[in-house]
């Protein structure tokens, strides 16, 4: 598929892809990119890449498929100092989880939409991050979102398409706006909240008791708080208006409960307890997450 695959961030993401792609033999040299020389020595050393670069612009050179892993906030940086060793048949592509803050970034670079990059978007992860955290089967079974603009080459989207599927992935495409909707609901607002409770519970006095007590429940529904604060922080800013609507709904929801308990309104307590539940168990049980 690949003769040489640019990997520009070798984290969770990127370290996971590369694995799931040399154990496909769909790829020939892989080589990463990264800021740490030390934390690429360990990902040659894991077997992850075949060597590393620290400057995007010799890590693509040669390389046919480029996928940029890095933060949302460092993508326009990094795809500015790879873009002038890029090789006339490279196709680019990336796995940021808001896509019009990344398409905005390439515009910026190149004065516009170039045909050979690709916007992507797997649905998989973990609380776990760094080149240790990467594993092959991440993405067996789960859905990767491409969201190509006009511009795009349908060629490079089919290429793209066959390098997720190659990693065990589900393909699908979707509108810019609609993906980065879709995801501040199911993906951002969560880890939002994930991360107030836990932050809430820790500035409280006494707290050390608090977590000491804390059930399976408090640990299920608070793990994603234990991801990349980094990664966070970027994310939650490039899609900070799709976002913003959706933690201002969650707000008015959370005060409907608060003066349902207030009040001792167990009708509607009950009610929003029952239509949760449905949901959840008619979408939700029985899918890989991530």
């Amino acid at each position: 598929m690949a003769r040489r695959l640019a990997v520009l961030g070798v984290g969770l993401i990127g370290g996971s892809l590369a694995r799931a792609l040399r154990r496909a033999e769909a790829v020939g040299e892989i080589v990463g990119c990264g800021r740490d020389p030390a934390h690429l020595a360990r990902a040659v050393e894991l077997g992850v890449v075949d060597r590393a670069e620290t400057d995007p612009a010799a890590a693509v050179a040669g390389a046919d498929l480029v996928v940029l892993a890095v933060p949302l906030g460092a993508m326009r940086a990094v795809l500015a100092a790879a873009a002038p060793a890029l090789a006339a048949d490279a196709v680019v592509t990336d796995v940021g989880s808001a896509k019009a803050s990344v398409i905005a970034d390439a515009r910026a670079v190149f004065g516009r939409i170039p045909r050979w990059f690709v916007p992507g978007h797997p649905i998989a992860g973990t609380e776990r991050s760094g080149v240790e955290a990467a594993f092959a089967e991440l993405f067996e079974d789960h859905r990767v979102l491409l969201t190509p603009v006009a511009e795009t080459d349908p060629a490079a989207v089919e290429r793209v398409r066959r390098m997720w599927e190659a990693a065990g992935a589900v393909v699908e495409t979707m509108e810019v706006a609609h993906h980065d909707a879709v995801l501040a609901a199911t993906s951002h607002l969560p880890h939002m909240l994930a991360y107030a409770l836990v932050d809430a519970l820790a500035r409280l006095e006494g707290h050390e008791e608090i977590f000491r007590y804390a059930a399976g429940g408090f640990r299920d529904f608070t793990r994603i708080a234990s991801s990349d604060p980094v990664m966070w922080h970027d994310i939650c800013l490039a899609n900070r208006e799709a976002l913003l609507g959706m933690l201002r709904r969650f707000q008015a929801d959370l005060a409907r409960l608060a003066d349902a308990v207030e009040a001792g309104d167990g009708e509607t307590l009950l009610a929003t307890f029952r239509r949760a539940k449905a949901a959840r168990d008619a979408h939700v049980l029985g899918r890989g997450g991530g």
